[in-house]
């Protein structure tokens, strides 16, 4: 082949288009492969390292001789047999490449021509022969000389298979030439005209776009059909990633065209809107600037709103931007900024208010009136915090309402039960999407008024959580000192909540962050007695459910045995609300007879009540008598209000075990085992043999087992119970106890003390032992409430012993073994 016969490629790279060896273009002689494999190769051949390029058998290559090196021995070859060895480098980047730095297999090349380029630079069109393998290197200067070995390429003869690989070859080629811009289209008419199988697959592994080491890897395929296989897998990665781009090409032209589109049709529009007399988005934006001609807000806010307004003009009206900026800007003008309702400062108004509203409450209803008298005569106090805390039902929440109409003000309710996420206190930043002002100021918002009665439900049930603690946001909030610059993220920028007068409702404080407890002003609203729960049923329950329901006063009368019966034998809590429950059912019931046309008493008795609500649900508590030993009457505080407890003790014979059951927490569990050691390093005051602690079990027990109990009051209790046991002393009958003990044998005092006396009261006792040091609680309870008590203040278990035993042993007396 001392010819190339496609001569019009010859004359291409002649002509000047080799000016960039990177768009090279590797070509082939179409011939009889024959010819290839007869050329005689020298066992000494002179090897020019390749940058960035492989040489295929059969593929005319033109390249750029740039190093001295390599421009030394296309001299010296040319003017020689004109036959050398070509090898890719490794690292293209190195310039003076070492023999570590060249590959073992590479193609043996004819120099077809030599051009001296008018920039001076020197490019040689070469043509593959056969591959070879290095074997050794014999010199290394001027360039490299290596002796070689010859590599044949196997092909196969008559395989329908392999002119298959052939075929697919040939149309991913052609389909990858679709879809480059960067393959001329003289390759493709290269590809579509060589017949020869061989140098069709090495012309399409020279030409494919792969890396040195891809190419590498298929020149070092002796096997021709395992050869194309594998060019098949590269070309098929190649075309699916040619497709990809030419799909997102495609698409971003078409979100091109659309917006374009739109543009155009909006513009289209705006001159036709302009004709009708006027766009309607200008005018939304207009309607805008007037309504905020008319806020009271300050100069700053003024300012920040007509800035928030350009910022709307500037949008396209298209764009999503465009309604979340609107939404904003609304938001801004319907906030009632420095807007405030007067104040009713008639004292005696709001006194009859919250008399109207609700009965009992006298130490709330004061420190409000206390409140409104000093607003009266400073006109400036800053609002306080107020917490109402105790159990369920009691009206803490209804109060807010009653203070808001009192004081002529707006009434705002959050229920914050449950709540976890800060931002619903702070609300979200305005670029997020769905974003929204935080609750408080959404209240505030729908109150249209700065200065609301704002009740915060339930501020004990507040949760931490990963988005958040939604106490400290809080804080701000109801800080008096800080709340005039409360910060809502959605706003960003402050808002004066100082003038509203914040209201929380607790059932415990134990549940509320310390931090947020100091900020508040605690009012405790206790249980109420039977006698003020059948005033509020007559007052406020029974007409509320008779306008409910439809019925007049004259349908039906509830007499005050038949509400007590309701009270003691179907609602257990300190509150009134499973009463109002019970009562919405009786109605409930008359109604339907009023209305089927049956009879039925006017006037409720007992009877009717077990025929509407059923069977009595709960018995009253009452006292159970002292006719055992180790039984003794203890007083508890629960969330439903007070309740008495009863603690039993029995002794077995064994080794001195303490047995403790009734579902008790740990701390109860610990004021059991404090009694116990108490009464053993005691015995002698109490004259018990000491041998008795070893000789006998002891079992103390709290009746009602599925309900959990805890908490240090019951210590008195347990060691009077440990005590009656071991001495076979009764307790004294009609009395009740409470208080926590110490290993000293010091009473301390408890809370709950009203809760306690009321249950005590309910179940008919008539004595109780309390601590000294709760005897200035007892100072803040009604006499009504202490009427038919007696109470007994002790400092020490023994006091509590010495007036809680009797003098005299049971019948039995127990035996020491």
């Amino acid at each position: 082949m001392g010819k190339i016969k496609n001569t019009a490629f010859e004359v291409l790279y002649a002509s000047g288009m080799m000016n960039d060896d990177s768009e090279f273009i590797p070509i082939i002689a179409d011939g009889d492969d024959k010819e290839l494999k007869n050329t005689e190769i020298p066992s000494v051949l002179p090897i020019l390292p390749l940058r960035n390029t492989v040489l295929f058998p059969g593929v005319v290559l033109p390249i750029t001789v740039g190093r001295e090196r390599s421009l030394q021995l296309v001299r010296d070859v040319n003017r020689g047999n004109k036959l050398l060895g070509t090898v890719a480098q490794k690292d293209y980047t190195i310039d003076r490449p070492e023999k570590e730095d060249l590959y073992d297999v590479g193609t043996i090349a004819e120099i077809l021509k030599v051009l001296e380029m008018p920039d001076g630079s020197t490019s040689v069109i070469i043509q593959g022969k056969r591959r070879y393998q290095i074997r050794e290197f014999i010199s290394e200067d001027p360039y490299f000389k290596a002796t070689v070995e010859p590599l044949e390429d196997i092909s196969p003869t008559d395989d329908n298979e392999f002119n298959a690989i052939v075929g697919s070859l040939k149309d991913l080629s052609i389909k990858i030439a679709q879809f480059s811009s960067n393959v001329p289209p003289e390759a493709t008419f290269a590809v579509k005209n060589i017949e020869n199988s061989t140098f069709l697959i090495n012309f399409i592994c020279s030409n494919t776009d792969l890396s040195v080491e891809d190419k590498q890897k298929l020149l070092e395929i002796a096997e021709l059909k395992d050869r194309g296989i594998q060019a098949i897998s590269f070309l098929v990665k190649e075309v699916q990633m040619l497709e990809l781009k030419h799909d997102i090409q495609k698409k971003v032209k078409t979100d091109l065209d659309r917006q374009q589109r739109e543009y155009m049709l909006n513009q289209q529009m705006k001159t036709i809107q302009d004709e009708l007399g006027g766009n309607p988005i200008e005018q939304e934006i207009n309607a805008l600037k007037e309504k905020a001609k008319e806020k009271k807000w300050g100069k700053d806010v003024a300012q920040f709103f007509e800035k928030e307004v350009e910022k709307l003009g500037r949008l396209n009206p298209a764009a999503g931007e465009y309604s979340v900026q609107f939404t904003f800007c609304q938001t801004l003008l319907d906030l009632p900024w420095n807007e405030y309702t007067e104040d009713n400062f008639d004292l005696k108004h709001a006194s009859k208010v919250l008399d109207e509203d609700h009965y009992g409450l006298e130490k709330v209803k004061e420190r409000i009136l206390e409140h409104l008298a000093v607003l009266k005569l400073k006109n400036d106090m800053k609002s306080p915090i107020l917490c109402l805390y105790g159990p369920p039902g009691v009206g803490k929440t209804s109060l807010g309402k009653s203070v808001a109409r009192a004081l002529g003000r707006k009434y705002a309710r959050m229920s914050l039960g449950g709540l976890h996420d800060e931002s619903e206190i702070r609300g979200h930043r305005k670029t997020y999407i769905g974003a929204m002002p935080g609750r408080i100021i959404q209240n505030v918002k729908k109150a249209k008024s700065s200065n609301p009665v704002f009740i915060l439900d339930e501020i004990d049930k507040v949760s931490k959580h990963f988005h958040g603690d939604p106490a400290s946001a809080l804080l701000e909030v109801l800080d008096p000192e800080q709340n005039s610059e409360f910060h809502d993220n959605y706003i960003e920028h402050d808002y004066d909540l100082s003038k509203v007068m914040f209201i929380a409702t607790a059932n415990s404080l134990s549940t509320i962050a310390p931090p947020l407890r100091d900020r508040l002003e605690l009012i405790e609203v206790s249980g109420y007695l039977l006698e003020e729960k059948v005033e509020i049923a007559k007052r406020h329950l029974i007409p509320k459910q008779l306008e409910n329901h439809g019925l007049k006063k004259s349908d039906i009368s509830f007499p005050k045995e038949v509400i007590e019966m309701i009270i003691d034998g179907y609602s257990r809590e300190s509150g009134v609300r499973e009463l109002d429950k019970k009562i919405a059912k009786v109605v409930r019931r008359v109604a339907k007879k009023i209305a089927f046309e049956e009879e039925y008493n006017k006037k409720l008795t007992r009877d009717d009540i077990r025929e509407y609500l059923g069977v009595t649900e709960y018995s009253k508590e009452k006292y159970q008598g002292n006719d055992f030993a180790g039984v003794v009457t203890g007083l508890a505080w629960t969330a439903v209000g007070g309740e008495i407890l009863y603690v039993e003790s029995s002794l077995s014979k064994g080794k001195g075990a303490l047995t403790l059951t009734g579902n008790l927490g740990e701390v109860m569990k610990e004021s059991a085992m404090l009694a116990h050691e108490y009464l053993k390093s005691h015995a002698d005051e109490l004259d018990l043999d000491p041998e008795i602690f070893t000789n006998w079990n002891v079992h103390i027990h709290v009746p009602e087992g599925a309900i959990p109990k805890d908490g240090p009051s019951a210590g008195v209790t347990m060691v009077t119970s440990l005590a009656s046991t071991y001495t076979q002393r009764k307790v004294k009958k009609s009395l009740a106890m409470t208080g926590e003990i110490t290993l000293r044998g010091k009473v301390l005092p408890v809370g709950g003390i009203k809760e306690k006396i009321l249950a005590a009261k309910r179940a008919g006792i008539t004595e109780i032992i309390l601590s000294e040091q709760n005897r200035k609680n007892l100072e803040d309870i009604k006499e009504a409430y202490l009427k038919g008590l007696k109470f007994h203040f002790v400092n020490t278990i023994m006091d509590v012993l010495d007036i809680a035993l009797l003098k005299t042993k049971v019948d039995k007396p127990l035996k020491i073994v």
